[in-house]
C-alpha cells in the first residue's frame, strides 16, 4: 500500500500544483526517493516533531497548499492530537493526515506502533473523513478522493505486499458508499482495510462446503458512513458478518448496529474484530490477529451461526502464554 500511495501521490502533484507531502523522519519516507528527487522544494521532513507536522502543513493549507501528513499510524495521529483537532477540524482546512501500517500491521514493534482504536478517534472529530481502502487498487482512488474533500482526511493504510483485491469489483470506487467487491445473495460480509483478504479466503471455502454465495462489501470511507446503503445490505442478507482490524469500541461493527435497529431489520448481525484492550502478544501480523480472535476459521464459524467465542478465547489464552 505504501507503493501504492506513493505512486498515485506522484501522479497527483504531476497534475496537480501546490500539492506537499510532509513527513516526521520515517524510514517509509525513503520510498518516495522519486517524489523528493523531482520535487524537492514540495517535500518536507521536520525530523522527530509529529507537532509541527501537523502545525507546518495547517500553515500550508492557510496559503492554498493541499498538504499530505506522513508517518507510521499511531505516530500521524496520537501525538499530535491536540494539533489535529484545533488546527486543522476547528479550522476546517484540507490536510490529508496519512496513516501507515494501521491496526497490528506493525506487529514485531509492538502496541506502541499499532494502532486499533484510531478509526474511533478520528471519526470522534467533528469535520473529519475518514478513509481506510482495502487493496492497492483502492489506495489510488483514495488519494484522488482526498483531493476533493474541503477539509482534513485521515487516510488509514496497511503497510506492504496486501493483494490486489478489487480487480474484478462489480461497484468502482466511490467516496462515502460502500462498495460490493464480490457479489453474492446469502452472507455478506462487510468490511474495510486489508483484513478483507481473509474475507475473501473465508467465502470461498464456505462456499464450497455449504453452497450458495457470499457477498463482499468494502465500507472504505468510515466517515461519513454510507447509511443508507448499509440500509440496503441490513434489507437484502439474511446474515451480515462485519469485519475490521479495530477495536469494536465505537466502530463500523456498532454503527451497522445501530442503522439495523433504525430501519427494525431482523438480519442477524455478527462481528469479528479486535479486542478493546492491548494484547501483550510479540509476533507476526497473522500472530497478533489470532491473539485477538480473528482468524479465517473464527469468521467460517460466524458465517456458519456457530459460536466462535470459545475458540476465541482458547486463541487467545495460547498466544497469550
Amino acid at each position: 500500500m505504501r507503493d501504492s500511495f506513493r505512486n498515485a501521490l506522484y501522479d497527483v502533484i504531476k497534475t496537480v500544483p501546490k500539492v506537499f507531502i510532509v513527513v516526521a523522519d520515517i524510514s517509509p519516507a525513503a520510498s518516495m526517493a522519486s517524489f523528493r528527487a523531482d520535487f524537492p522544494e514540495r517535500f518536507i521532513n521536520v525530523g522527530v516533531s509529529e507537532q509541527s507536522m501537523i502545525s507546518l502543513c495547517a500553515g500550508l493549507a492557510m496559503r492554498g497548499c493541499r498538504p499530505f501528513a506522513y508517518s507510521i499510524a499511531p505516530f500521524t495521529i496520537y501525538r499530535p492530537f491536540e494539533h489535529i483537532r484545533v488546527e486543522l477540524c476547528y479550522q476546517n482546512l484540507p490536510v490529508v493526515l496519512v496513516g501507515v501500517g494501521a491496526g497490528v500491521a506493525y506487529s514485531v514493534l509492538g502496541s506502541t506502533h499499532n494502532a486499533f482504536e484510531d478509526v474511533a478517534v478520528m471519526s470522534a472529530l467533528p469535520g473529519m473523513s475518514v478513509i481506510a481502502p482495502c487493496d492497492p487498487e483502492e489506495v489510488r482512488s483514495a488519494v484522488w478522493a482526498c483531493m476533493e474533500q474541503s477539509g482534513p482526511v485521515y487516510l488509514r493504510l496497511g503497510k506492504s505486499g496486501e493483494p490486489v483485491l478489487t480487480a474484478h469489483a462489480p461497484d468502482p470506487f466511490q467516496f462515502g458508499k460502500i462498495r460490493c467487491i464480490k457479489n453474492g445473495s446469502d452472507i455478506c460480509i462487510l468490511g474495510y482495510g486489508p483484513i478483507l483478504t481473509m474475507a475473501l479466503e473465508a467465502a470461498h471455502r464456505h462456499e464450497s462446503a455449504h453452497g450458495g454465495s457470499v457477498a463482499i462489501y468494502s465500507a472504505h470511507t468510515l466517515k461519513p458512513l454510507d447509511i443508507a446503503g448499509i440500509g440496503t445490505l441490513l434489507s437484502r442478507f439474511r446474515h451480515i458478518v462485519v469485519l475490521e482490524e479495530h477495536s469494536a469500541a465505537r466502530t463500523l461493527a456498532g454503527q451497522v448496529k445501530e442503522a439495523a435497529w433504525d430501519v427494525q431489520s431482523g438480519a442477524k448481525i455478527s462481528t469479528c474484530s479486535l479486542k478493546d484492550r492491548f494484547i501483550h502478544v510479540y509476533g507476526s501480523k497473522d500472530d497478533l490477529l489470532r491473539a485477538h480472535g480473528i482468524s479465517v476459521d473464527a469468521i467460517l464459524a460466524l458465517m456458519s451461526d456457530r459460536s466462535s467465542s470459545s475458540t476465541s478465547e482458547n486463541e487467545e489464552k495460547k498466544w497469550e502464554k
